[in-house]
């Protein structure tokens, strides 16, 4: 129904008809691949749409145990909704109201609330059957794997989400018998826990986790009064500061990992988080953010349009659930990806008025007709650190990694053999080298310039060298 773009599943087996249908995306599926690109779907495990033919039968029916049912309401506050059907009572929902929650069971007892169901009872039970059942049939059909929306929130009520990680591993261990090849990532925003539970990858998020927001933070666009544990942002143009927040949280989470336990994943921004390029952060300023994210032992994850600079673009309408409160505006980051320059970017040959959001207005707006044909862009950069990192195993995620400075610039060494410098702040900073770095072959250098004991940068400059 689309009353949370999307994220309000009332059928998990097909494609909703504004995007085609079953088979116009296992012919997309295919023709990716015939190009070397693997498709993932977003999973959205823990609810669904109120207007999922499951809600419907359980609304009315008392011995269903597909969902989460009290007589009354219950903790926590503003989680539960009235059901609507026969059975009333109160149904828990995972995050708007159109989004019962799946019952996957609680993780706790509770002697005054025997509607809680154990996690190996009978719905719980089926829930995960029913899980497993989605994913294969999208497997059948070419899919290579799957991104779980909220992943943590299935089991309720779990300490440590403990009974939350061994659902996981179980989902990990089905998963490497019957599809080894498939990928599984998840939106839980805890890496020192998410890939322990049976996640390849776990993205470092905006959420509860001050990592990602220590990277990227501008104030603007899409921010909560709850957000503690920054106040400084190392890509901040007037260089706040912040890079040990980041490598506090990196470690810890890596430490937990793993060396072959699996990845965590960094992103640009995602569809819930204002872009690279918003507030005072302009497209010039970016290029080092990329050096950093393709040269960093993560799993570099780039959201659409952020390659060629596309920016947040504030004041926007509210569509389908995407402001959810006046600082929290998500609208900004969903707008059309700009193809060409001219009207419709590209997108769309229907009127603009049709478009699911505005295109930006900013007649200066980047696209990725223009930058292709220019070598200097950021596209091209992009496109230039990504060949990169793939043809160089010493930056790769099993890249041995040496932090020689936590200030401005940024300065380490990956695999023993390249070093890179960045400094993402307007003003120029300099910082000292260990011996054997002055000779050192410039790879992809913008600014930066290496002397016998020391790097210096220009302001918004990244230097990647190779040992000759």
């Amino acid at each position: 129904p689309f009353a949370d773009a999307g994220y309000d599943v009332a059928d998990y087996l097909s494609v909703a008809p504004r995007y085609g249908t079953n088979e116009d995306l296992v012919a997309f599926v295919d023709a990716a691949r015939s190009r070397g690109i693997r498709v993932l779907l977003d999973l959205v495990a823990g609810h669904t749409s109120d207007q999922h033919p499951w809600f419907r039968a359980w609304a009315d029916d008392p011995e269903d145990h597909r969902y989460i049912h009290s007589e009354r309401v219950a903790s926590p506050a503003g989680a539960w909704a009235p059901v609507p059907g026969r059975r009333g009572g109160y149904y828990q929902l995972n995050f708007y109201p159109c989004q019962p929650a799946l019952n996957f069971g609680f993780a706790r007892g509770h002697e005054g609330r025997p509607w809680r169901d154990r996690v190996d009872d009978e719905g719980p039970r089926a829930n995960r059957q029913a899980l497993r059942e989605v994913m294969a049939f999208w497997f059948e059909r070419g899919i290579s794997g799957f991104r779980v929306d909220m992943a943590a929130s299935l089991v309720k009520d779990d300490p440590g989400l403990v009974e939350t990680s061994r659902l996981w591993g179980e989902m990990r261990d089905w998963l490497d018998r019957e599809h080894p090849d498939a990928a599984l990532l998840s939106e839980w925003g805890e890496p020192a826990l998410a890939v322990p539970a049976g996640f390849h990858a776990d993205f470092f998020l905006q959420f509860d986790n001050p990592a990602l927001r220590s990277l990227w933070h501008t104030g603007t666009g899409t921010t909560d009064p709850s957000w503690t544990g920054t106040d400084r942002f190392f890509f901040d143009p007037e260089g706040s500061g912040g890079i040990e927040v980041f490598l506090r949280e990196w470690r810890r989470a890596t430490e937990a990992i793993g060396v072959d336990g699996g990845h965590v994943a960094l992103p640009t921004s995602n569809h819930d988080y204002a872009r690279l390029v918003s507030g005072p952060r302009t497209a010039d300023q970016v290029r080092a953010a990329f050096a950093f994210l393709l040269t960093w032992p993560s799993l570099p994850t780039i959201y659409m349009g952020d390659e060629i600079g596309m920016r947040y673009v504030p004041d926007l309408p509210d569509t389908e659930g995407s402001r959810l409160m006046p600082t929290y505006d998500r609208t900004g980051s969903r707008t059309p990806v700009q193809w060409e320059p001219g009207p419709g970017a590209g997108f769309s040959t229907a009127p603009e008025d049709r478009f699911y959001l505005p295109l930006d207005p900013d007649p200066a707006r980047p696209d990725v007709a223009t930058q292709r044909a220019d070598e200097g862009s950021l596209l091209h950069l992009v496109r230039r650190l990504v060949a990169l990192r793939h043809g160089t195993p010493a930056l790769g995620p099993s890249g041995g990694l040496e932090v020689l400075t936590e200030g401005y610039p940024f300065a380490y060494v990956r695999g023993g053999s390249h070093l890179v410098v960045v400094n993402p702040r307007r003003e120029p900073a300099a910082c000292d080298l260990p011996a054997g770095w002055a000779d050192a072959e410039p790879v992809e250098v913008e600014g930066v310039r290496l002397t016998a004991d020391r790097a210096e940068a220009a302001g918004f400059a990244f230097g990647i060298f190779a040992r000759r």
